[in-house]
């Protein structure tokens, strides 16, 4: 926690402090329906400090997004990126809303985002179309992806694996995966959260299978 000299509260934890308590209660309004996540833009690599309703699978203490690295490179980039499409890790749609947060000198510190499931409100009724309906300026090009960067790394390493063999990753013979493994732990992936289960699922395999390969 951020403190001046006399001990007490800087002013950007403060914002980032006031701002969690929007994140949580606005999280908390909408259960199951809409993911809700404070970034700490001082610490990107580990900048979510608080999610609540989670939706997409990330952690407390995973890294920004490209939205977020946006901001901490440009501070004249758009405060609020409004109702832009975006996709959960499992494919389902979502509507979402990016809201940075500035201190005093114009530096951007925090960014509010929501990320509103709409794949259980499109079916329902004509009546909440404007509820689902993004922004169409934003529509050729996903602006962000909602799962840490790491995992993102680690699916393009195997899927690079699989091309330069002509197949997919499942495809992969049993020797092929686990000198992927190897490799994928030589090269650190193993460091991060629920690396493991990630590498089972592109490989088709079980968690103990993965640990087992990498022995």
């Amino acid at each position: 926690m951020d403190h001046r000299a006399d001990g007490t509260e800087s002013g950007d934890e403060h914002l980032v402090r006031e701002a969690e308590k929007i994140a949580v209660a606005l999280g908390r309004m909408f259960p199951g329906l809409c993911e809700v996540v404070l970034h700490d833009l001082r610490d990107p690599e580990h900048a979510i400090r608080a999610i609540e309703n989670n939706l997409s699978g990330r952690q407390v203490g995973d890294s920004a997004t490209e939205l977020g690295l946006a901001r901490i490179a440009d501070p004249d980039y758009p405060s609020v990126i409004q109702n832009y499409p975006n996709r959960f890790p499992d494919g389902r749609p979502a509507k979402s809303t990016s809201i940075g947060i500035k201190n005093a000198a114009g530096e951007y510190v925090a960014a509010l985002c929501l990320n509103l499931d709409v794949s259980v409100l499109s079916p329902v009724t004509l009546t909440l179309s404007n509820l689902v309906a993004t922004d169409t300026k934003h529509r050729d090009q996903p602006l962000e992806t909602l799962r840490d960067r790491t995992a993102r790394e680690l699916r393009r390493a195997v899927e690079t694996r699989a091309a330069e063999r002509a197949t997919t990753p499942r495809s992969l013979s049993r020797e092929d995966k686990k000198a992927l493994v190897r490799q994928l732990q030589r090269d650190g992936y193993f460091d991060s959260r629920d690396a493991a289960q990630t590498i089972a699922d592109l490989l088709g395999v079980s968690r103990a299978t993965v640990y087992n390969y990498a022995k």
